[in-house]
């Protein structure tokens, strides 16, 4: 099947974002201005706006300039590790931080500080969405109706977005809560990738595609869809019976751990404050009292997998993206190569 907006655009590189933001009140007399470097995957950059202009009315924020980068959350950790300046990061998943990890730039004790201990490391939390233009003109249901004939799906890359992995793990897994085989959950994936008519890099360029009216189904973040549903764009959002919980890692590296601007602005991420902002932004909050009371905020799905529960992410990295995968032999099966 032809694919026209196969990769959706090759090569694209992260968007560096520059923000210099100035508090509401003047820095108090003497204060050294202090810039703290954030990188994080595509989706979150909205809700880091909301966070940076809050937290520069803080007396630890007075004096603070941000600077920014998001993008596809795999080629934002790599260009942390070709050299990307970074204080905080905010990745889409675990094995993106790792790779900072590896490299010497992030403490491999990242998630047992005292900031983050309790949640593990995880600031936001969230689930996938299966989005369909307004009126769901194709009766769409859940994930057994994505393999239909006439459905175009629009999903992120999975070499460079952290979305499109787990977009497609949830798919996969759908069908084994489901109690499909693992030979009938594979068909089932090969199946799905076949309606794939766009890869974008990133979540949110996927997004930016489906609206601009490629396909008619988009698989993206909770989060995301939400927010552009809250924006009064047109698209309905398609709660699956079965779903997989996105967890998303955020960290100091060893440079951040060392500039008090980027140790308090981490602080404020996981506060009782940061993470309100984070729920108002359609993330799910991961700071237990607060993730308690906004669960009625947010649809329950009937089946959670879980990372944890599929034995953690190097176990899940080698089944399903590995060279010889599940997903990577899915994807090379349908022309989708690096």
């Amino acid at each position: 099947m032809l694919k026209p907006f196969l990769r959706g655009i090759a090569g694209a590189v992260a968007v560096a974002l520059p923000l210099s933001l100035v508090a509401a009140s003047s820095p108090a007399s003497g204060t050294t201005t202090s810039t703290v470097n954030v990188v994080g995957y595509s989706i979150v950059a909205n809700a880091y706006t909301a966070l940076e202009n809050a937290f520069l009315l803080t007396p630890q924020g007075q004096g603070v300039t941000f600077k920014n980068s998001f993008g596809p959350s795999t080629t934002q950790a790599e260009d942390v590790v070709a050299g990307q300046p970074a204080d905080v990061v905010n990745f889409s998943q675990v094995p993106d931080l790792k790779l900072l990890i590896d490299a010497g730039l992030v403490s491999n004790s990242w998630n047992t500080d005292p900031v983050s201990k309790a949640e593990g490391g995880m600031v936001t939390d969230s689930v996938v969405a299966i989005v369909v233009r307004p009126g769901n003109p194709l009766g769409i249901t859940g994930w057994n109706s994505l393999t239909r004939k006439g459905v175009q799906i629009v999903t992120p890359d999975p070499i460079s977005s952290g979305s499109a992995r787990w977009n497609l793990l949830a798919a996969y897994e759908s069908q084994i809560s489901q109690k499909a085989s693992s030979a009938k959950a594979d068909t089932y994936l090969n199946s799905l990738i076949g309606n794939v008519v766009s890869e974008p890099s990133s979540g949110s360029k996927a997004l930016t595609a489906f609206l601009a009216g490629t396909g008619n189904v988009l698989l993206a973040y909770e989060s995301d869809a939400s927010a552009a549903v809250a924006a009064g764009k047109a698209v309905k959002i398609i709660d699956p019976a079965q779903n997989l919980l996105i967890e998303n890692p955020a960290a100091l590296t060893k440079a951040g751990a060392s500039n008090a601007a980027a140790g308090a602005f981490y602080k404020y991420l996981f506060s009782a404050a940061g993470q309100k902002i984070w729920e108002t932004n359609k993330f799910r909050p991961t700071l237990r009292a607060l993730a308690k009371s906004s669960k009625a905020a947010f649809y329950q799905p009937k089946s959670l997998v879980t990372i944890k529960s599929l034995g953690g992410w190097p176990k899940v990295t080698a089944r399903f993206f590995s060279t010889n995968g599940i997903v990577t032999a899915a994807e090379k099966a349908h022309g989708y190569t690096s």
